[in-house]
C-alpha cells in the first residue's frame, strides 16, 4: 500500500492498470496518483516539455487560458500582485494578466528557475496545467497557500478524474509527465482541510480563496 502523496494517507487501492504504469487511489482525499517507481526521470521529463509550443501570439491558446482568466480577474480587483506558476518556455497568462493591468512573476521548475518568487506574497497564483505534473503535490499546495495573502485566489487548470470506467480509456493518463489526478473530491478536501473558498467554474477550471482571516 503507498501513502497518498498529498495527504500522506496511509491507505490507498489499486485503481487501474496500463502496459507502462499502474495508478493508485487515496482512500481519504481521493486523490489517483501512478506508482512513484515508475514516474520519468527529471531529464526524461524536461525533454518532454521541451516538445511543448504555447506560443504566447497563438489566438486558440488565449482563449483556452481565458477560461481561468477572465473568472479569476473578475474576482481579484484591480492592480494585484500574482505569480504564474509552472508557466513553461512560452508564458502567456501572465501576459493576459499584464494586460488586465496586474503585475505577475513567473516560476517554471525548468525554465523560470528563480526561486525568489517563492519567497513572496501574492494576491493571486495561477498553475494551469501543472497540478497534474507535481511530484511532491503536499510540498507545492503547502507553498501556493503560505504565498497567498489572506483572501488571496488561486487559479487552476487540470482535468479531474470521474470514475474508474472513464479513466480507463482516458487520454489524459496517457500522458506521461501526469503523474497525479484531481477530482472534485480531492479539491473538497483540501478545500475543507485549509478553509479554503471553492468554485469550480468548468469541468476544468477551479478557483480556490484563501480565508481573509489572518492566523493568529
Amino acid at each position: 500500500m503507498l501513502d497518498c502523496p498529498l495527504c500522506h494517507h496511509s491507505e490507498s487501492k489499486f485503481y487501474w492498470e496500463d502496459k507502462r504504469r499502474q495508478y493508485h487511489q487515496c482512500q481519504r482525499c481521493e486523490l489517483v496518483f501512478v506508482d512513484p517507481n515508475q514516474r520519468l526521470d527529471s531529464s526524461q521529463e524536461k525533454a518532454h516539455y521541451d516538445l511543448h509550443e504555447n506560443d504566447p501570439t497563438d489566438l486558440g491558446y488565449r482563449k483556452f487560458l481565458s477560461r481561468v482568466q477572465i473568472p479569476l480577474a473578475e474576482r481579484i480587483g484591480c492592480h494585484k500582485q500574482g505569480l504564474d506558476f509552472g508557466c513553461g518556455p512560452g508564458p502567456t497568462l501572465s501576459l493576459m494578466m499584464q494586460d488586465a493591468g496586474h503585475d505577475v512573476d513567473l516560476y517554471d521548475l525548468y525554465y523560470y528557475p528563480d526561486t525568489k518568487v517563492l519567497s513572496k506574497s501574492y494576491d493571486f497564483i495561477t498553475a494551469t496545467e501543472v497540478i497534474e505534473h507535481l511530484y511532491q503535490p503536499d510540498i507545492v499546495w503547502a507553498q501556493w497557500i503560505n504565498m497567498l495573502k489572506p483572501g488571496g485566489w488561486l487559479g487552476l487548470m487540470t482535468k479531474m478524474v470521474r470514475d474508474v470506467e472513464a479513466f480507463s480509456t482516458w487520454h489524459y493518463k496517457n500522458d506521461h509527465t501526469h503523474v497525479v489526478f484531481f477530482s472534485r473530491s480531492t479539491f473538497e478536501f483540501l478545500a475543507t482541510r485549509d478553509e479554503l473558498e471553492l468554485e469550480f467554474i468548468e469541468n476544468d477550471v477551479i478557483l480556490l480563496r484563501k480565508s481573509s482571516n489572518e492566523s493568529t
